[in-house]
């Protein structure tokens, strides 16, 4: 007890995440939590597909290392250690880039706390409304932490808020699920300091492995700080308080009273996850919303199409702007919907510009321009303007500032439903989908997970 009132703000944290039960959930975030949880364990399954490198290879590597059969590796039919399992999954939570995501926060928190809540809720023998608890925890530290950091000042100093806000929130799942004491927190939080990372330089990675590869970090290093400061380990215990804080390291101008304000009254982690209609980056979803709309309202194809303009936040636009990653690439995202009227997970994985020549030649016509103006609204809104011009000389031009799919805007119960389906479908049996699929939305009265981990761990059994 020698550490309490020393370091208020990694307390209360602490405090929060020690006393907190499955009760303290109000029933519309159990419902909305359901959802998120049903959407990013449909994408968490569809990289387990052998076709996509990611999953396959970072799979093989934690078989390689062996350890205690403690959890399953999505889709992959085997059981490892608690941490390799986080590290598999985490990395699979984000390979597919189709999973819930926080646009204020720019975070991609399901991605890392289903997998981080699957791997130590198997090991500590969880009921179902513990695990879903954990997510909903999980993601309100790392919400609280991008927004207490601040995104765009993260991405400035070159970190991706998703990798290092992550770790914090695997770290408050994991020591909820393991029922961990507040000064055993206190230490587990600044054990995630030390671990924190993740910087942006994946951003040369054509490979899309290094991008996800982040995300399974944090739910590892989340996990690792969990158990260690339950096994008695010492660590920092003023990580957002004093000394080398976590504001000091990843920020220029912190706002640390975002961490605590409203903490329990408020569950802006979970209640404002958007559910992605596309697997790329979600920068791209207004652009993507506007220009689809604007070519079916106006009976266009690709091949009448003869340049793009678009317009996009400042901030924002070298994460979208010739990326080599294809998932973040307006030149590559945007003709490949248009060719299909929409995205595929393999179009991440497979360089359509080499076998679709409209692909390839409209991919050399778009143009992205940072727009100061559309700045203001930045990170709130990811507000956009596409400009689209024919080979006909005629131009076509809207604004959209909130994509699909956000709580705004939100996709029906039978689109996010479909999603799910057509996603875990890819590497799933139907029956084994709407199993898994009754399996998830009952999570909040089952007294035990086995179920649902095992149908997330068996191999793909069928699919496209």
């Amino acid at each position: 007890m020698a550490i309490r009132q020393t370091a208020p703000l990694t307390e209360t944290l602490a405090d929060f995440v020690a006393g907190f039960s499955p009760s303290k959930v109000p029933e519309r975030v159990r419902g909305y939590a359901t959802e998120m949880v049903l959407d990013g364990s449909g994408a968490l399954l569809a990289a387990a597909n052998p076709k996509l490198s990611t999953g396959r290879l970072i799979s093989q590597f934690v078989a390689a290392q062996g350890g205690k059969e403690q959890a399953w590796v999505v889709g992959h039919g085997f059981r490892t250690s608690v941490v390799g399992a986080a590290l598999a999954n985490g990395t699979m939570g984000y390979a597919c880039d189709y999973e819930p995501h926080h646009p204020g926060g720019v975070l991609h928190p399901i991605a890392i706390m289903v997998p981080t809540s699957l791997a130590v809720g198997e090991m500590a023998a969880a009921s179902g409304e513990r695990l879903m608890a954990a997510v909903v925890i999980g993601c309100e530290i790392e919400y609280r932490l991008s927004m207490a950091l601040g995104p765009v000042e993260q991405y400035n100093l070159g970190f991706h808020p998703s990798a290092v806000c992550g770790c914090f929130g695997a770290t408050a799942a994991a020591a909820f699920l393991l029922g961990l004491s507040a000064p055993q927190i206190v230490r587990a939080f600044g054990l995630a300091g030390c671990q924190a990372s993740g910087l942006m330089a994946w951003e040369s990675d054509a490979t899309e492995n290094s991008r996800p590869f982040q995300m399974g970090v944090a739910a590892r290093n989340g996990a690792t700080a969990a158990l260690l400061a339950g096994q008695g380990f010492g660590g920092p215990v003023a990580i957002f308080d004093h000394g080398h804080t976590v504001f000091g390291a990843f920020s220029r101008k912190p706002a640390p009273r975002h961490l605590a304000d409203e903490l329990g009254a408020r569950f802006d982690g979970i209640m404002e996850l958007a559910i992605k209609p596309y697997s790329s980056v979600s920068f791209l979803h207004p652009g993507l919303d506007a220009l689809l709309d604007m070519v079916r309202e106006n009976k266009l194809k690709i091949g009448d199409i003869d340049r793009i303009e678009l317009r996009f936040p400042t901030s924002g636009t070298h994460c979208i702007d010739n990326n080599p990653l294809k998932s973040h690439c307006a030149q590559y995202i945007l003709p490949v919907a248009l060719s299909a009227e929409g995205l595929n997970v393999i179009d991440l994985f497979v360089d359509r510009r080499e076998s679709d020549t409209e692909v390839r030649r409209l991919a050399g016509r778009i143009a992205v321009v940072a727009d100061a103006e559309l700045e203001r609204e930045f990170p709130a809104r990811y507000a956009t303007v596409v400009r689209v011009t024919t080979k006909a000389g005629k131009t076509y031009q809207r604004r959209n500032d909130v994509a699909r799919g956000y709580p705004q805007t939100p996709l029906s119960r039978d689109d996010r439903h479909a999603k799910f389906r057509a996603v875990a479908g890819t590497v799933a049996s139907a029956g084994r989908v709407a199993q898994l699929q009754r399996e998830i939305e009952g999570l909040w009265q089952a007294p035990s997970i086995d179920t649902y981990a095992r149908l997330m761990g068996a191999a793909p059994d069928a699919g496209r």
